[in-house]
């Protein structure tokens, strides 16, 4: 502007050339056909981590099946451009762009797809986290959490990200009625409910199991059942706690429960012998989801029946 004086120009064209110059960098700050006076917002996700997240996003990918089955149930998935292998609920999250497994993401396939904004869970390695940044995709980290009732935060949080406030409003009150309204099974007292227990893992590669400082077992919980691994930290159970403790009920995902019921010693359990033993859809437990509820009422209905099967 000091040079442009020098010559003389007429005050109008210095007051010209000033507006053309805030024009321009209002349109920096605000690209063509956006409707946003800010563009972006300052967003502290899970992990302390802070990142500037789009206002109304408009491509996401998700790295993490809980996620995206929270986007579907926002009614928020003409967003989503990207899943991982495994976010295969509901069926049609299948027909959206996969970025590979979740432990080895395609970065270079993410990028590739010029999302807006990423979504992950507790699961992204590192080593992608900081390649996206690197790339100047902002990441948001969303992670389950050990309370059953994490989850209304989590659907809270996917709503804000995703521009859906209202619709996740919605979710979590009637969410919330429907726990209100569930019929749990008539005993307070635990010592008066069944024994259960949850198959995470089986096998020669050890035992392992949610318990008590998971929502898993405020499932098992909220359903009616005593969780017999409540007072372990971690995963890991040992076998001969499962043969002592022989719990009246198994849970266990579908696809697994055929093999667990034949392997020994499992097949010792009273349980699979009594055939209590709980097979149950994949992704409606392991998952932090709104499934969740269906989860109950499925393990209410089942234990307070004779057979489990």
């Amino acid at each position: 502007m000091k040079q442009i004086a020098k010559h003389g120009l007429p005050s109008v064209v210095m007051t010209g050339v000033a507006v053309l110059v805030m024009v321009l960098a209002l349109a920096a700050c605000n690209p063509a056909g956006s409707n946003n006076t800010a563009q972006t917002v300052e967003y502290t996700d899970d992990y302390q981590h802070t990142a500037m997240v789009p206002v109304s996003p408009k491509r996401i990918v998700s790295t993490s099946p809980a996620v995206t089955e929270i986007i579907y149930a926002l009614k928020a998935e003409n967003l989503l451009i990207g899943r991982t292998d495994y976010c295969i609920y509901p069926p049609e999250a299948k027909n959206i762009t996969t970025i590979g497994g979740i432990s080895n993401l395609n970065v270079e396939k993410i990028a590739s797809l010029k999302p807006d904004l990423v979504i992950s869970g507790s699961m992204i390695p590192q080593k992608s986290s900081l390649q996206l940044e690197q790339m100047g995709i902002p990441l948001v980290c969303v992670i389950e959490k050990q309370q059953f009732d994490g989850l209304y935060d989590n659907i809270l949080k996917i709503g804000k990200l995703t521009g859906h406030t209202h619709e996740a409003d919605s979710l979590t009150a009637l969410m919330k009625e429907q726990v209100a309204a569930l019929k749990m099974e008539p005993h307070t007292d635990s010592s008066h409910r069944p024994g259960v227990y949850y198959v995470v893992g089986f096998g020669p590669s050890g035992n392992f199991t949610a318990g008590g400082q998971s929502f898993i077992n405020d499932i098992i919980t909220m359903a009616g059942g005593r969780n017999i691994a409540a007072g372990i930290k971690g995963w890991s159970y040992s076998l001969e706690a499962l043969m002592e403790q022989d719990p009246d009920y198994i849970i266990i995902r579908r696809e697994d429960s055929a093999t667990f019921c034949r392997t020994t010693p499992y097949n010792r359990l009273k349980a699979v012998k009594e055939g209590r033993v709980i097979a149950i859809e994949s992704g409606t437990i392991d998952l932090q989801v709104p499934r969740n509820l269906q989860a109950i009422q499925f393990l209410n209905e089942r234990m307070n029946k004779k057979g489990g099967q």
